[in-house]
């Protein structure tokens, strides 16, 4: 295998690294790192294992085919104003590498169809409102949104990036939806992510969301998706309080601040009242968290994958091998979607894979 110069940008970006920067951790000449990137020059085996190093990748990670790399274009992201360009890169290098994951899970499983409608002529409300029957959902609350998402066809992966200014990001792959998210959210304020990319996806599925305008009818949908209105009239008390705020919240799984910003917009609460409420939660942590709040959702699809993987043996350590990245890389990325950490135990790795030839296993998600 040659040399490929598209991995060592993506591992680079990955790190969230400058061509500088990786030159002063590498001691690898600017020069030599540009020749190496353009494909004008092949580093020597030594250089490979100095990079390698460097990156935190396998050295074999440099010699595979092209990984499908993710362009800014194709991506809805919520906080693009706010994040840097490293930030920015590093998230869309994870994401290139979960869809190569997403790719080796599509080749040993038979996942759910994407059932995902393109709803683009609708206010965001009504638009929620289209979605919910499509899916059968009625009135009631969502009581898993990963769950849901992923049975109509969604993947959803872990954005493994240090900042909490890095929202979530979705995009359409190859006729699959794909949503982003970022692990250090509470459950709470993840469950709002996903709906406000599943807006993305549905109202802005042949489109770039780059206006604030697209941003705040993700946000509606995603409040009249998680909150639908009669709902919420029907199980509104008569006299409100903060009290009831934090009893009414753990019905929609959504953050105390979410709540009070519908019932704001249903003119369920005076603007007074709004602003009250948002004092007295701001000062009791509310604004910056969400205390008390719900664990993180799981996701059903990786947990029953590495279920069927582990019994034929099939370990983190073969995965890892078989995507030329470490282990840890691999956990990242499905960082807080699975039940238990995916075990090391099973198959030797340095023993031939042959899963992908038998049949997929189809699996049924509820």
């Amino acid at each position: 295998m040659e040399f490929n110069p598209s991995r060592l940008i993506l591992a680079r970006k990955r790190r969230g690294l400058s061509k500088a920067a990786l030159s002063l951790a590498s001691k690898i000449s600017l020069r030599s790192l540009g020749y190496y990137e353009s494909g004008e020059g092949n580093p020597s085996n030594e250089t490979v294992n100095t990079l390698a190093e460097a990156l935190q990748f396998p050295a074999l990670f440099f010699f595979g085919n092209d990984i499908e790399e993710i362009v800014c274009d194709a991506a809805s992201f919520r906080s693009l104003s706010t994040m840097t360009a490293s930030q920015r890169d590093a998230a869309l290098a994870a994401g290139s590498l979960a869809l190569a994951l997403d790719k080796w899970i599509g080749e040993r499983f038979n996942l759910p169809a994407a059932s995902v409608p393109e709803i683009r002529s609708l206010d965001p409300d009504t638009a929620a409102d289209v979605l919910r029957a499509e899916w059968g959902l009625g009135e009631k609350p969502i009581k898993n949104i990963v769950h849901l998402v992923e049975a109509n066809g969604i993947r959803v992966f872990s954005l493994p990036i240090d900042s909490a200014s890095v929202d979530a990001f979705s995009l359409w792959h190859n006729q699959t939806p794909f949503i982003f998210l970022n692990s250090l959210k509470s459950g709470e304020r993840s469950r709002m992510d996903i709906a406000h990319e599943v807006g993305h996806l549905t109202m802005h599925r042949h489109g770039i969301p780059r206006s604030r305008q697209a941003e705040l009818e993700a946000d509606r949908f995603a409040s009249s998706f998680l909150m639908p209105v009669r709902d919420v009239v029907a199980n509104i008390p008569r006299g409100m309080s903060v009290k009831s705020i934090h009893k009414l919240k753990a019905r929609w799984l959504v953050s105390a601040m979410a709540l009070v910003y519908r019932l704001y917009t249903l003119k369920i609460l005076t603007e007074w009242q709004y602003r009250s409420y948002c004092i007295e939660l701001s000062k009791a942590g509310f604004r910056k968290g969400e205390p008390g709040g719900i664990p993180r959702e799981s996701s059903q699809i990786i947990n029953k994958v590495f279920e069927a993987l582990r019994s034929e043996g099939v370990t983190r350590n073969v995965i890892a091998r078989d995507l030329a990245i470490f282990p840890d890389e691999l956990n990242s990325l499905i960082a807080g979607l699975t039940l238990a950490s995916v075990s090391n135990e099973g198959r030797n790795p340095t023993q031939p894979n042959n899963s992908a030839e038998k049949e997929r296993p189809r699996f049924r998600l509820v």
